[in-house]
């Protein structure tokens, strides 16, 4: 698996290059071919290290956010989320990962799968807006994210608001 780590405004110890390394290596190749690749962003806010780790293979995408006092401590809560998120959704996403991902993957008994029920349909109409106004009718509405259409761009994007109280935009990748 391919590592790649970044670090916002601080240094990455060689020695946490290598632990991060192994630590994937030995957690989460039995679940992804050699194809996959896995970004680890690390930052410091507060006081605490918090890591965010994303894993992409055969077009899926897997992502962990966690944060520690400790770079280490937050990587391996992160990787366990991962692994949680893997476990949970076993039978839907089995077929996409490697043959041998869950073959003495896990001692412990698998809690029963549980189906998913769509309770409510919605349609709205969405008029042209900036992100800026998309984030204040977002807020205004009491959500915690908003769908609508860019008009710098055309295309349907998606405001929310992040665990730290700030906000992104999900925009399609057309390429």
């Amino acid at each position: 698996m391919k590592t790649t780590i970044t670090a916002k405004k601080m240094q990455i110890p060689q020695n946490f290059t290598e632990y991060a390394e192994k630590k994937i290596d030995s957690k989460l190749n039995k679940f992804f071919g050699d194809e996959a690749e896995a970004k680890i962003v690390i930052s410091e806010i507060k006081n605490q290290i918090v890591i965010e780790l994303t894993v992409r293979y055969n077009s899926m995408l897997f992502r962990a956010e966690r944060s520690a006092v400790d770079k280490n401590a937050a990587l391996d809560d992160a990787i366990d989320k991962i692994i949680r998120q893997i476990r949970k959704n076993k039978t839907k996403i089995e077929k996409r990962l490697k043959d041998t991902a869950f073959k003495d993957a896990f001692a412990e008994p698998i809690p029963e799968q549980v189906d998913y029920e769509v309770i409510k349909h919605k349609k709205f109409t969405m008029r042209p807006m900036d992100i800026d106004e998309a984030i204040l009718q977002m807020n205004m509405l009491g959500h915690s994210f908003f769908m609508f259409t860019n008009a710098a761009s055309g295309e349907i994007n998606v405001v929310y608001k992040r665990a730290e109280g700030n906000y992104a935009v999900l925009e399609p990748d057309n390429g």
